[in-house]
């Protein structure tokens, strides 16, 4: 097992965060909270990526422009800004904004893993969905009432996530994504944010028979035109692991569907159009009234 040592112990709320140096790794860190992995962070090669979900989401990155564009890229969920520095390390002062619930957790890290000279990176601290409610410029609309009045520095939320090009939704509460963050309603909100040809990827965790991830699948197939779905653990394997699964989507064609060697090898499982559909089968899309937190790993069903 490979040695660390800490470099912070943080308490947030009911919960623990810790920051943890690879002792055989030098400039790898990692960042749980309550024990559950949240970010692996390389600061002397940022494109080093550890986990293959995170992989599978940096390769539709890098195609989503040419590179070395700028792309603007919206971070729901910081952990350790792994992805974000990824962005400033192959697209150079891309203009990227996060949404953060945890500023003492976000301080904590950007002070012991400061980002790049240069960097373009924005801020929002808040409830990512209170935040995906606030008025967008020429709107006139209301915030959710369930969700109460808008934020504060909502002119600032007006003014900065809006025509992002990618959105990355990484949305954990220690090892579980509530509901309101996971509701059609909700992507109704940040699809509302999203560039024309935007393209959004939702990280969950969920096993066989992923009735989860299907509910989600499902969901966002009723707020963007197409939905592609990647799991690197069998699908149809009813004894595999709890793993990864990436559900991308956007109004225009996806380039993981249109050129599927952009996932390198070995090849991850890739779910759209008529697979998709009948994986998805009879799952119920998610709203504010009826959803769900994503399955706690600790859950003895997957025992």
């Amino acid at each position: 097992m490979p040695r660390k040592h800490r470099v912070f112990s943080l308490s947030l709320d009911n919960r623990k965060a810790k920051l943890m140096q690879s002792k055989r790794r030098p400039g790898r860190y990692e960042l749980s909270v309550d024990g559950i992995p949240q970010s692996v962070v390389s600061m002397t090669e940022p494109t080093a990526l550890e986990y293959a979900y995170i992989q599978h989401i940096a390769r539709a990155i890098d195609a989503a422009a040419d590179p070395g564009e700028p792309l603007f890229t919206v971070h729901l969920g910081a952990g350790a800004l792994t992805l974000a520095r990824y962005v400033e390390a192959t697209r150079a002062g891309s203009p990227q904004l996060v949404v953060e619930f945890e500023p003492a957790l976000y301080a904590a890290v950007i002070a012991a893993l400061p980002l790049p000279a240069g960097a373009d990176l924005r801020v929002i601290f808040g409830d990512a969905r209170a935040i995906a409610d606030a008025e967008l410029p020429g709107e006139g609309r209301s915030p959710s009432p369930a969700l109460g009045a808008a934020p504060t520095g909502a002119t600032a939320v007006d003014t900065d996530w809006v025509d992002a090009r990618f959105t990355v939704v990484d949305l954990w509460d220690a090892a579980v994504i509530r509901h309101h963050v996971a509701s059609q309603e909700f992507y109704r909100r940040v699809a509302a944010r999203s560039a024309t040809d935007g393209v959004v990827a939702v990280n969950l965790l969920d096993g066989h028979p992923f009735e989860y991830s299907r509910r989600q699948a499902a969901t966002l197939s009723t707020v963007f035109e197409h939905v592609a779905v990647v799991l690197d653990a069998e699908p149809d394997d009813d004894e595999g692991p709890l793993s990864n699964v990436v559900v991308f989507a956007s109004d225009e064609p996806l380039d993981i569907v249109t050129n599927p060697d952009l996932l390198g090898t070995p090849r991850p499982h890739m779910l759209h159009d008529d697979r998709l559909t009948s994986w998805i089968a009879e799952a119920r899309i998610m709203t504010d009234a009826d959803g769900t937190d994503s399955p706690d790993p600790d859950d003895p069903i997957w025992d």
